[in-house]
């Protein structure tokens, strides 16, 4: 029943610019209540985007939003390279970290030095980096492999989570808007983000200044559930 109600709910906004929370539950025939669940769920498997009551499709074309991994490398790569550095004074032996599968963290990966962790990612080119690594346990998420954007998609991810404790989850995103909300241009990598940042005892958002005052696709979540930020922009500039 959901799971028809869901495809519904897609349907619809596909067909429409965006509709009202109020309009889908008189199109369903079910409560506004129940809509809101819906669409949050929806949300956080990166098919809809929510936006002031308001609720539209994303495009799935990622040729229209989504930068292939080598275009996100060349962007601001001495600034990443700085940001990484910094990161590298929070990771300590014997930690579970999980990295996402940000052009930053791949950086962050190259000068991680050889010593007793645990590495959880969805990037492939940070397993293929930490795969040089002796002393590093690394945990792939699998999945289907996105070659050109550098991830792997896995439908199962909430249930291999589930047993998996994460001191630090660091991770970098497309935007973070003037109201404090972070955003990406892929719904599963959105998804991992949000997923991961309830999980993990502490989160590192490694940002450089370009990204302030930008939005995206897909939400991740406000600010504030981020524990600790880097970044080279100046205090005024973060909100």
């Amino acid at each position: 029943m959901k799971v028809a109600r869901h495809q519904h709910i897609v349907t619809l906004l596909a067909q429409s610019h965006s509709l009202t929370t109020d309009e889908l539950a008189a199109v369903l025939g079910v409560s506004k209540e129940t809509v809101r669940r819906d669409l949050s769920e929806l949300q956080q498997q990166g098919y809809i985007q929510r936006s002031h009551g308001r609720a539209r499709a994303i495009r799935r074309n990622h040729q229209d939003n989504e930068a292939t991994f080598h275009a996100r490398l060349k962007s601001h790569y001495a600034h990443k390279s700085d940001i990484a550095r910094h990161a590298l004074a929070w990771i300590e032996e014997g930690m579970t970290i999980a990295l996402d599968a940000s052009s930053t963290c791949w950086v962050l990966a190259r000068q991680l030095p050889d010593i007793p962790l645990t590495v959880f990612t969805n990037s492939h080119p940070v397993c293929m980096e930490l795969g040089k690594r002796e002393q590093i346990r690394l945990i792939s998420s699998g999945g289907e492999l996105q070659r050109q954007y550098g991830y792997y998609v896995n439908p199962a991810l909430i249930s291999q989570l589930k047993t998996r404790e994460i001191d630090l989850f660091i991770f970098s995103c497309e935007g973070v808007d003037r109201s404090g909300v972070m955003w990406d241009p892929s719904g599963h990598n959105a998804s991992f983000k949000s997923l991961l940042l309830k999980r993990a005892s502490q989160s590192l958002l490694l940002m450089d200044k370009s990204k302030f005052n930008r939005s995206s696709e897909v939400r991740i979540g406000p600010l504030s559930d981020v524990t600790h930020l880097i970044s080279d922009a100046e205090p005024e500039q973060v909100p």
